[in-house]
């Protein structure tokens, strides 16, 4: 691990994501913001899908620790199963991989393959409204009200404290975007500031927490030795020169370039589970093949997050169903659902447009 330079930074990175949860539901933020939604959108199944697609925003490598219990709080009333609120959470937090500025990937891609990000935003952009849908109708709409919920009127005031719920909610998720873009920090360095700072200003609003509770509660040693194994996995795929191996053997093939690529992409998004994994292997192969391609920058992107979407190598979908406590394939069968038709989808008008 200590090759690889950004490790220590996650780790620490998604200890300090499970600190921030902490501070915001044993607060009460989170619940008074699913409240406050519930309100804006008359409809928690809305929600449900809105919470994780938002802070899927936040470049961080814990954040699907950091939605879950929004996911799990917004599920309540609800026939959802572990597997079902895994699956949402896990799925929704990933629908900007195509569309956002602020992921790495998207970041790293550009600068590799010398694309500009907003040619490749617009290029892409679609597909997050097309994920949106497909993971609406898979794993949110079939949802039924289990009436152990009741609707309640709510007062003034209490309409009142939810809003603010939702701002102190909103505040530190912005404040680690503005961090990490504004002043390129990393990102344990930007989460340290806004977990320290978010104390006093609970406080302020009349949300206290424990202290001793943030820091000692966060420390879940099975989900690090979780995280720490993947990272060290592939650390070795690298250091072995697998995946150098894997790229020269597709190279040698006689299929078309552009198939070559989305397998490519694919296959070391499946061993890597990280954008900047598959972005990092394969953008220098796009790069050299045809510089400035916009074509082959896109499939190699979108067949990199369709690999890492199926993978336990990816560490969101093991902090997710370690969260849930839910099986493993079972939550994999609805992200499959969604993910082979937006898949195939792409290919069609790609097919098309290439």
């Amino acid at each position: 691990m200590g090759t690889m330079p950004r490790s220590y930074d996650l780790v620490f990175a998604l200890y300090l994501v499970i600190c921030l949860e902490i501070e915001l539901r044993k607060s009460g933020c989170l619940a008074g913001m699913v409240e406050a939604l519930s309100r804006m959108f008359s409809s928690r199944k809305f929600t449900l899908a809105v919470m994780p697609a938002f802070l899927g925003l936040l470049p961080s490598i814990g954040g699907a620790r950091f939605s879950a219990p929004i996911v799990q709080e917004a599920a309540k009333g609800f026939n959802a199963t572990a597997e079902d609120k895994a699956a949402i959470n896990f799925w929704f937090r990933h629908i900007f991989e195509f569309s956002s500025p602020l992921v790495p990937g998207m970041i790293l891609a550009c600068g590799i393959a010398g694309v500009k990000i907003g040619d490749l935003i617009i290029y892409l952009g679609w597909l997050t409204i097309a994920a949106f849908i497909l993971g609406w109708i898979v794993m949110v709409r079939g949802l039924k009200e289990d009436g152990t919920v009741e609707s309640k009127l709510v007062t003034r005031e209490e309409a009142h404290r939810h809003n603010w719920d939702f701002i102190l909610s909103l505040i530190p998720v912005l404040a680690n975007v503005f961090l990490m873009v504004a002043f390129g920090l990393y990102a344990s360095v930007s989460m340290i500031i806004v977990v320290i700072a978010m104390i006093p200003i609970l406080m302020l609003f009349n949300r206290h927490v424990s202290v001793k509770e943030v820091f000692i509660d966060a420390l879940d040693f099975k989900m690090f030795a979780n995280v720490i194994s993947i990272l060290l996995f592939i650390q070795l795929l690298e250091s072995t020169g697998v995946l150098g191996q894997i790229v020269e053997a597709f190279q040698a093939s006689p299929l078309p370039i552009p198939v070559i690529i989305a397998f490519l992409s694919f296959f070391i998004g499946m061993l890597t589970g990280l954008s900047q994994g598959h972005v990092a292997i394969m953008m220098p192969i796009v790069a050299a093949i045809a510089p400035g391609n916009l074509d082959l920058v896109a499939i190699a992107m979108v067949f990199g997050v369709a690999g890492q979407m199926v993978t336990p190598t990816h560490l969101c979908l093991t902090i997710t169903v370690d969260y849930f406590k839910s099986d493993f394939f079972k939550t994999l069968k609805p992200v499959l659902y969604a993910q082979i038709p937006l898949s195939i989808l792409f290919a069609v008008v790609t097919y098309f447009v290439y």
